[in-house]
């Protein structure tokens, strides 16, 4: 817990746990995630590997935990697979992950040997990811080797820099000029599995802070949720049943791609796609058993005017 009182995102923790669940399993040669395992506490590495070998748990809470994280695998194959490729197509020298969570991509794709990475996240969540990070390392480097676990699991990208803010209250433009994000310079921006969290004015607002500190060649990914009757019931439902790791903390805003496509282009920013996760799913040939969170979630890449 932090000082404000606040814990890290359950929903970190989830979607590491569906990256490590998918990792080696789903479309072969488009998907891998071999360092989520390893951000993982043990007992959250039991339903993984459960899941993993197919195994479901009896007992009703055991089991709702076991398809949660299979469902999670499902829905974050084709995001992650979307987002890489975008990000590989769009390597900039910098790249700002906001909302990080326990995001590995600083840590496996070597095309960021050349970039610098903000990961910018509230205070609890990268203070936890930051003890994992520690802990990792020193599971790999073995317990005689304690005292270099500090700077954590070896990077791809040419530096990893976190930059705390709560993007409820905080400034992300202050808090991204003293961790040396060059406003002159392009960028790219990863805005994965946040947006929800964030009420409408939290979103324009970061995007605002987004176009002060944007210049040409810069791009946008964001991931994003539509209105879906169906998923807001099921959220509900968890809610109410306490059922899952993620039931406190809900959904704030949900966009229709032409009200982010207005929104960005307000801002000088034009999108070139966007698709469902559902489209993309069938797209790499992945799973796509939950159409209902699969249709109402998508990925869109904006570019700078």
């Amino acid at each position: 817990m932090s000082e404000s009182g606040r814990v890290a995102s359950r929903t970190a923790v989830l979607v590491c746990q569906g990256q490590a669940a998918a990792d080696g399993r789903a479309v072969p040669g488009r998907f891998a995630d071999p360092v989520a395992v390893q951000l993982l506490r043990a007992a959250e590495r039991t339903p993984v590997d459960e899941v993993r070998a197919g195994t479901p748990p009896a007992g009703w809470r055991a089991r709702t935990v076991y398809e949660g994280v299979r469902a999670c695998a499902e829905v974050v194959v084709p995001r992650t697979v979307a987002i890489d490729e975008a990000l590989r197509a769009r390597v900039t020298g910098q790249l700002v992950i906001l909302g990080a969570g326990l995001d590995t991509r600083a840590w496996r794709l070597h095309e960021l040997t050349q970039t610098d990475v903000w990961e910018v996240d509230h205070p609890a969540s990268q203070q936890d990811k930051r003890a994992r990070l520690a802990d990792a390392a020193q599971a790999v480097r073995g317990p005689d080797e304690g005292h270099r676990a500090a700077a954590g699991l070896p990077t791809m990208a040419r530096s990893v820099r976190f930059t705390p803010v709560d993007f409820a209250v905080g400034d992300v433009g202050a808090a991204l000029d003293a961790a040396g994000h060059d406003p002159s310079a392009p960028t790219t921006w990863l805005w994965e599995g946040v947006v929800p969290y964030l009420t409408p004015d939290e979103v324009r607002a970061t995007v605002a802070a987004l176009d002060a500190r944007t210049v040409s060649r810069s791009a946008l990914i964001v991931n994003y949720q539509t209105p879906s009757v169906k998923a807001a019931a099921g959220r509900l439902l968890t809610r109410v049943l306490g059922s899952s790791v993620t039931s406190g903390e809900p959904w704030r805003s949900l966009w229709r791609p032409q009200q982010m496509a207005a929104l960005l282009a307000e801002y000088g920013m034009r999108v070139v796609s966007d698709e469902t996760l559902l489209a993309l799913a069938h797209t790499i040939g992945s799973p796509a058993r939950g159409r209902i969170s699969l249709q109402s979630g998508r990925v869109a890449v904006a570019e700078s005017h």
